[in-house]
C-alpha cells in the first residue's frame, strides 16, 4: 500500500466527498462517480479546468497559496485539512525526530499525581509517563501507542470506543506524514502499521486528516473497571513534535493513590 500521500491523492479524496448540488451547481445529469467533477471543482475554485487537471495528474508544481486557498474553500476543508493541503503542496524541510525529553518536563510529570499524564511525540511514541499513566494504560503506554492500538489484540477490549480511537489516530498520523514527508521514521511507522492490517489500510484510504487537542477517552481497566477521562494535548512551545497529554478522570472514575 502506498502510504506517502501526495497532493493529487488528497485532492481526489476530498473532491469525491463534496455534494455537487449542495455546492450550488446546477443539475448535470447522471454522475458515474460521487463528488465533484474536476471541471466543477476548478470552476468553484476560480482556476482553469486544465490547470486543475494538471494538479491531479502531478504535472503542475508549486501551486500558489491563493490557488490552494481557493481549492480549500471550494472543497469545504476545515483549518486542519487546509493546513495539510498547503503542507502537501509545499513540503517543509525534513525535520529531525523529537529530541530527548527535557529534565524539567520529566519533573513536571512526576508532580502531576492526581491524573495520568504522559509526554508523547506526534507519532505516539511515549517518551515518559507518570505512575498513574502506567497504572491506567499498562502495556498500551509502554512504547508506541499507535502500534499498540493496532498490534495488541487486547486493545479492542481496553478502549471502549476502539473504532473512534483508531480513526482519530490514523487521521493524526496522516497529518504528521504530510508535515514531515522526509522523516524516515514517520514513513517506517506507517508502512509497519499498514502491513497486513486491514483496519489501518481502510482508515488510511479514507483520506481523513485531523489534529486533536482535547476529547474524551473511555477504557475498560482490568482492576478499576470502566473509566472515563477528558484529555488535553498540551503542545510545547518551540517543539511541535512533543506534547504532554493529561487525562482528567470524569466523575465516577476512581483511581488509586500511587
Amino acid at each position: 500500500m502506498a502510504v506517502r500521500e501526495d497532493l493529487a491523492e488528497f485532492l481526489k479524496s476530498r473532491r469525491a466527498r463534496v455534494d455537487a448540488q449542495a455546492s450550488g451547481l446546477p443539475p448535470s445529469g447522471l454522475r458515474r462517480v460521487p463528488g465533484l467533477r474536476r471541471s466543477e471543482l476548478a470552476h468553484l475554485a476560480g482556476i482553469s479546468a486544465e490547470y486543475y487537471q494538471r494538479l491531479e495528474q502531478r504535472r503542475a508544481a508549486n501551486p500558489s497559496a491563493e490557488v490552494l486557498d481557493g481549492l480549500a474553500a471550494a472543497l469545504g476543508l476545515n483549518a486542519v485539512e487546509t493546513e495539510h493541503l498547503h503542507a502537501l503542496a509545499h513540503p517543509p524541510r525534513p525535520a529531525a525526530g523529537a529530541p530527548a525529553p527535557r529534565p524539567e518536563l520529566l519533573r513536571m510529570l512526576d508532580l502531576i499525581d492526581k491524573a495520568p499524564a504522559a509526554l508523547i511525540t506526534d507519532t505516539f511514541d511515549v517518551l515518559a509517563a507518570n505512575p498513574l499513566a502506567h497504572y491506567v494504560f499498562g502495556d498500551m503506554i509502554a512504547g508506541n501507542m499507535a502500534r499498540a492500538l493496532f498490534a495488541d489484540p487486547a486493545a479492542r477490549d481496553f478502549y471502549g470506543d476502539w473504532d473512534a480511537v483508531a480513526a482519530a489516530t490514523v487521521a493524526q498520523l496522516r497529518r504528521v506524514a504530510g508535515r514531515y514527508p522526509g522523516d524516515p521514521a514517520v514513513a517506517a511507522l506507517i508502512d509497519e502499521l499498514a502491513t497486513d492490517r486491514a483496519e489501518f489500510t481502510a482508515l488510511w484510504a479514507a483520506g481523513d486528516v485531523e489534529h486533536r487537542t482535547h476529547g474524551v477517552k473511555r477504557i475498560r481497566h482490568p482492576s478499576s473497571g470502566e473509566l472515563s477521562f477528558t484529555y488535553e494535548n498540551l503542545e510545547l512551545p518551540g517543539d511541535p513534535r512533543q506534547r504532554i497529554v493529561t487525562f482528567v478522570p470524569a466523575p465516577g472514575s476512581t483511581l488509586p493513590a500511587l
